[in-house]
């Protein structure tokens, strides 16, 4: 059995139910005022249960030998300072510190979108600062070779999508299509409505998608051997440690993504090399499998995969743009929103939902063949990623819709900033399907960048 990714220590909890509050699924139990626990078999690792976790022991704080009990069974360095939580995720640094030790190693990063907009918060910066260049120049200090973007791998998703949704709707197959980013939602769906399956998009998440192409077609441009390439993520998401995980992406005949981090984990690399981020100077992201667009960007809020995946298929469907790319009515917060959209003759139904509790009466609708959409965005935390379960902990909780908001502000101008806005104009996509994927659902980009969901898969038992 593998170990749980998510854990809570019974020592620390003092079972104030926070956590039972906030999960998404039920997974979590407990009587008040006693240790609560996790149903290996419902949690979907989404980590919110970490975000409101106040378990907290200043005794045992104060006891040096406990704490570095405590921090080498989560797997974080010794010399961390920040309180332990009684709710907490394995982590991965000390063996990332290692690889990139490792002179044998050619080691690639890629960063999600809501990295860059919420890493700052843990270096005493205002909330929603946006810091794309501080986070290139930061991973490049700690001595990846090449430092890469999940917003590229995003734009790569927007294109092999839209072409999945677009063939879909010709052949009336397998509708609603489900978008598959979030690995939490995918996991829900495998485990929880198994029969459901065929409407995921076959689609990996970018994570993934990078992953593949940076050990095939990245090691290609790099003149290295695939086998030396060793791929990181950092992410929002305490989910994509699983997925990253899951025997069936290997794609590249390697494992694609080799270590995920969180944006917590990864300030503490930085503090554990003594690196100033907030007195970087702006680098860019290597290129071209570190260019990205507007639409890349705001995959990180809930309704940004749904708008980037729009802009691109009424312009490609239609042969028309959008007169405005700012899709006010997907944008939001927890809950579900719903709309038709039309332009140019084209006519697509599309739902969004937020929050994975929100999503099981659609799913009931999906089954019962009364669904009225033609499309499901569904992101497993409330506002997104940027509210994912790896994200830096905002203690107050009168200031966590505070960040989040400003988070949310700061993804929404970083896209409106781009150049490119729109994904299949991204120069590094073109450039990718021209030298080596063909074309959207072709031989090689099915082999990468697509995958087969499984019942239970998510299953530790």
């Amino acid at each position: 059995m593998e170990e749980q990714i998510i854990q809570i220590d019974p020592e620390l909890c003092t079972g104030c139910g926070h956590c039972k509050e906030v999960c998404p699924v039920g997974a979590i139990s407990g009587a008040a005022h006693s240790p609560h626990v996790i149903d290996k078999k419902k949690c979907v690792l989404c980590g919110q249960c970490i975000l409101a976790c106040y378990g907290y022991d200043a005794e045992s704080e104060r006891n040096i030998e406990m704490k570095q009990q405590r921090l080498e069974k989560r797997n974080m360095f010794r010399s961390v300072h920040e309180p332990l939580f009684a709710a907490y995720y394995i982590g991965t640094s000390p063996q990332l510190m290692e690889a990139l030790c490792d002179k044998e190693t050619f080691s690639v990063v890629q960063c999600a979108p809501a990295v860059r907009v919420s890493i700052a918060e843990e270096f005493n910066m205002p909330f929603g600062s946006i810091t794309p260049g501080k986070l290139a120049a930061a991973l490049r200090k700690l001595g990846f070779d090449r430092v890469y973007d999940t917003n590229f791998a995003a734009d790569l998703t927007v294109i092999e999508e839209g072409a999945e949704l677009v063939e879909r709707i010709q052949n009336n197959a397998s509708l609603p299509m489900f978008t598959s980013c979030c690995p939490a939602w995918v996991k829900y769906v495998e485990d929880a409505f198994p029969d459901l399956r065929s409407h995921l998009s076959s689609c990996k998440s970018p994570q993934q998608m990078g992953g593949a192409v940076f050990k095939t077609y990245g090691a290609k441009l790099n003149e290295v051997d695939p086998a030396s390439v060793y791929s990181v993520a950092v992410m929002p998401c305490t989910c994509k440690k699983f997925e990253a995980s899951r025997p069936e992406m290997n794609g590249s005949s390697y494992r694609d993504v080799d270590a995920v981090v969180t944006t917590r984990e990864l300030a503490r690399l930085l503090k554990y090399n003594n690196i100033d981020f907030a007195s970087l100077e702006d680098e860019e992201f290597d290129k071209p499998l570190g260019e990205y667009s507007g639409a890349g960007n705001i995959f990180g809020v809930t309704g940004g995969v749904m708008e980037a995946a729009l802009r691109t298929a009424c312009e490609k469907v239609t042969g028309v743009p959008l007169e405005k790319l700012e899709l006010d009515f997907v944008r939001g917060s927890e809950g579900v929103r719903k709309a038709t959209v039309t332009h140019e003759g084209l006519e697509l139904t599309i739902a969004v939902v937020a929050g994975l509790q929100n999503a099981a009466p659609l799913l009931e609708e999906v089954r019962q063949g009364t669904a009225d959409f033609q499309f499901l965005e569904v992101m497993c935390c409330p506002e997104g990623c940027i509210s994912g379960g790896g994200q830096p902990k905002v203690i107050l909780p009168a200031q966590r819709p505070v960040a989040v908001a400003k988070r949310k502000a700061a993804l929404y101008s970083h896209d409106q900033d781009c150049s490119v806005r729109k994904a299949h104009e991204n120069p590094g996509i073109i450039k990718l399907y021209e030298e080596f994927l063909g074309e959207p659902l072709g031989h090689t980009s099915h082999h990468l960048l697509h995958t087969e969901h499984e019942k239970n898969r998510g299953s530790y038992e």
